[in-house]
């Protein structure tokens, strides 16, 4: 016969090599929670708190690049004023960041 037979050899696994098969996952895992998923979070709830305290008279961006003031607040929407006499309406998750006092005149 040309082809010998073939025989599997014994398993032979321990805890240890169980172990070891798995590490590299758990330690990707760990560098993605502490370079991705936790910075996110954090900056999640910051822009959280920053749309929960916002008050009338506060000057924002929103997410289009629009500077204003806001003049009006509901539960879902903010009317900002961006010139004198013009307003416009936009959701309070579409403000990206609160700015300092007196910001728009010094622009």
């Amino acid at each position: 016969m040309l082809i010998s037979p073939a025989y599997a050899q014994a398993a032979g696994s321990s805890s240890g090599s169980d172990l070891m098969t798995f590490l590299p996952m758990i330690g990707i895992f760990v560098v993605f929670y502490f370079l991705l998923i936790r910075p996110q979070q954090k900056r999640s709830k910051e822009t959280k708190a920053m749309l929960e305290a916002l008050q009338k008279g506060d000057e924002v961006i929103t997410a289009g690049g629009v500077v204003g003031k806001i003049s009006k607040l509901t539960d879902q929407y903010a009317v900002v004023e961006i010139a004198p006499s013009v307003e416009i309406s936009v959701q309070r998750a579409a403000i990206s960041q609160l700015l300092p006092k007196g910001t728009i005149k010094a622009l």
